[in-house]
């Protein structure tokens, strides 16, 4: 499954009372999302509805307050995850801009909801707020649409015993390093992505080459070493790449500096260049410094044999079609 984006709300086309829209960040399309994604479009096919998910970028924050978050995926990577939680969604990628952040929230529906969406159903979170200085809430919303004739309503995130899911948790569970707490929250574990930059070549003259990847923008787990599934991106989509082992850190051994890097196990060839996506697995260990080069390579010799050992069971996701995830 795919979704279609669509860039800024007056390109959807949408005819009045034709859509039922989803407004949300997304971010890391958890497992609450996902099943908000796919009640959501379970409904809109009932209703004879166009199923639209609204979501902004850069993020309001950016333009509010100057400084971006941190993300657990990129834009172009939720989208293809949204696309996977139901069939037929349109996400519209509206651009955040200081016109948009100072529009009152009445016009705020009338002109983005109803006049460029079409809305006859508006779906957000509980902590919706809208408008020019948040001044519109869940509230207001439903207000505007007993008055206006549209539907409103708040969604309840599904959750466990320790509450909703939600994109904190995922955060908060990565920052402490539990990769297997992040792939329960996310239905997959937590990727992070990069472009593979020519490096010192330690690892290829210990006999563990690696791929370094640079400008990664997603959130990172404390430094150390990592089971971890590799795709390759390309403009065709992601394929698997090969199971790995990622080291994320100083490098204390070598006293190389901070890196992101992965060996690929199984293969031998060229990456630079290359545009990777790391699903990181399982924590195998903290980051530490040995007593030279020979004990540092028994090490990693272990963490490779640990890694095949995790991984084992893993295949790549159908619905990624061929990637690992």
């Amino acid at each position: 499954m795919s979704a279609r984006r669509v860039d800024g709300a007056e390109s959807l086309g949408a005819s009045p009372k034709s859509t039922l829209v989803v407004i949300g960040n997304f971010d890391g399309v958890h497992r609450g999302h996902q099943a908000v994604l796919a009640a959501a479009a379970a409904e809109a096919r009932s209703s004879g509805l166009t199923p639209v998910v609204l979501t902004f970028d850069p993020h309001p924050v950016v333009v509010l307050r100057g400084r971006p978050p941190s993300v657990l995926t990129t834009m172009e990577r939720r989208v293809a995850l949204i696309g996977r939680a139901a069939e037929g969604l349109s996400v519209v990628v509206q651009p955040f801009t200081r016109e948009l952040s100072v529009l009152e929230p009445r016009e705020f529906v009338v002109r983005l909801l109803l006049g460029e969406l079409g809305a006859a159903v508006v779906v957000v979170g509980e902590n919706f707020s809208f408008g020019r200085e948040r001044r519109g809430d869940v509230a207001l919303l439903r207000e505007l649409g007993a008055e206006l004739g549209f539907q409103a309503r708040a969604h309840a995130l599904e959750g466990d015993g320790s509450g909703p899911y939600s994109s904190s948790r995922v955060r908060g569970a990565i920052g402490a390093g539990d990769m297997l707490e992040v792939e329960r929250l996310l239905g997959r574990p937590h990727s992070i992505s990069g472009r593979v930059e020519r490096g010192d070549e330690r690892g290829r003259a210990l006999g563990f080459p690696t791929a370094n990847l640079g400008g990664v923008p997603e959130v990172l787990p404390p430094h150390g070493v990592y089971a971890c599934l590799v795709d390759r991106l390309a403009p065709s989509g992601a394929l698997s790449l090969g199971l790995g082992v990622a080291n994320l850190g100083v490098r204390p051994t070598v006293a190389a500096g901070p890196s992101i890097e992965a060996h690929v196990l199984d293969f031998a060839g060229d990456l630079y260049g290359a545009e990777l996506r790391l699903h990181l697995v399982a924590r195998l260990r903290d980051e530490q410094r040995f007593d030279g080069l020979d004990a540092l390579v028994r090490q990693i010799e272990k963490d490779v044999a640990r890694s095949r050992q995790l991984l084992a069971a893993r295949a790549p996701d159908p619905a990624a079609g061929g990637a690992w995830s």
